[in-house]
C-alpha cells in the first residue's frame, strides 16, 4: 500500500513539474555553444527565444566565463560591428527572437577553460516581464562545432579573432 501511495505522489509531482515547465514565460529552443581551441578566450552561445507575453532578456551568467553578455552584430557604414545590447534584449510577445552567428548572441568572454565538443555548460538566463518581475531559467547548453541540424556545415561566424578586452589571452611580459 505504501508503494502505491509513493508512486501516486511521484506521478503527481511529475505532472505538477511538467505543468510548471509548460507555463514558463519564455520558450528556449535549440541552445548550443560553439567549441573553442586552446588559448581562445571567447565564444558564442546561440538559441531561439519566444516570450509568451513579451519581456526582455536582461542578464546571462555562466561559471565557465568571467564575463557573459548579450551582443548584437550589425552593419554600420559598411563595417560589421559587434556591441553589447544595453538595457536588455527585447522579446516581443509570441515572436521568436533568434540568437545566431552574425546577429544577436550570448558572448562568453574570459573563458576559464576550452569548451569541448560533446560537453555541456551551465547557463542562467534572467528575464524581466512587462510588470518588472524577474524570472531565472537554468539551462544545460551542449557544446558543438555547428548548430544542431547544420550537418557539419561551417559556422557563419568565428569569435576567436575579435580584438576586444577580455576576448584574447593576456600579453606575456
Amino acid at each position: 500500500m505504501k508503494f502505491k501511495s509513493l508512486m501516486t505522489a511521484v506521478a503527481l509531482l511529475a505532472t505538477t513539474l511538467g505543468a510548471f515547465a509548460a507555463g514558463a514565460a519564455v520558450d528556449v529552443k535549440n541552445p548550443w555553444a560553439r567549441v573553442t581551441v586552446k588559448g581562445q578566450m571567447a565564444t558564442g552561445v546561440f538559441m531561439t527565444l519566444t516570450a509568451k507575453e513579451g519581456g526582455k532578456l536582461v542578464a546571462v551568467a555562466s561559471p565557465v566565463a568571467g564575463v557573459v553578455q548579450v551582443h548584437e552584430m550589425k552593419m554600420e557604414e559598411g563595417v560589421m560591428k559587434m556591441a553589447e545590447v544595453k538595457g536588455g534584449l527585447d522579446l516581443p510577445a509570441g515572436k521568436a527572437v533568434e540568437l545566431k552567428p552574425g546577429g544577436y548572441h550570448v558572448m562568453l568572454m574570459d573563458l576559464k577553460a576550452p569548451l569541448v565538443k560533446g560537453t555541456v555548460l551551465p547557463l542562467t538566463l534572467v528575464f524581466k516581464d512587462a510588470k518588472g518581475a524577474e524570472t531565472r531559467m537554468e539551462l544545460k547548453v551542449p557544446v558543438a562545432a555547428t548548430a544542431p541540424g547544420d550537418m557539419g556545415q561551417p559556422a557563419a561566424m568565428d569569435h576567436s579573432m575579435h580584438n576586444m578586452p577580455g576576448m584574447h589571452p593576456a600579453a606575456k611580459q
